[in-house]
């Protein structure tokens, strides 16, 4: 395999362990967003790394980089908002039942 495929594999192989993770750690809502944190980041770089090779396509890399920052203040704001009512982050915690 040549540095180039390399280049390219690593981060869709970062994004199936970042998948991986959010799948199978499921008890804190933490862990979860920042699995999913961690799987935007690699996207957003796979992304850099294809439209990097056919030119100037910095204007789309700039807008799902800014999706990707309302996701990640979105998923704060829960965290902070569940931890507020609740008080903790487990989910086992919580009930479909209560307000």
């Amino acid at each position: 395999m040549t540095i180039l495929g390399l280049y390219y594999m690593l981060p869709l192989i970062s994004v199936v362990c970042g998948l991986w993770v959010f799948v199978s750690k499921r008890k804190h809502l933490l862990s979860t967003l920042l699995s999913l944190e961690y799987m935007m980041l690699n996207i957003f770089w796979f992304m850099s790394v294809c439209l990097g090779g056919l030119g100037n396509e910095t204007y789309f890399l700039l807008f799902f980089l800014t999706l990707a920052a309302c996701e990640g203040a979105l998923g704060l704001a829960l965290l902070v908002s569940v931890v507020r009512t609740h008080g903790n982050d487990r989910f086992g915690s919580f009930s479909v039942l209560q307000c």
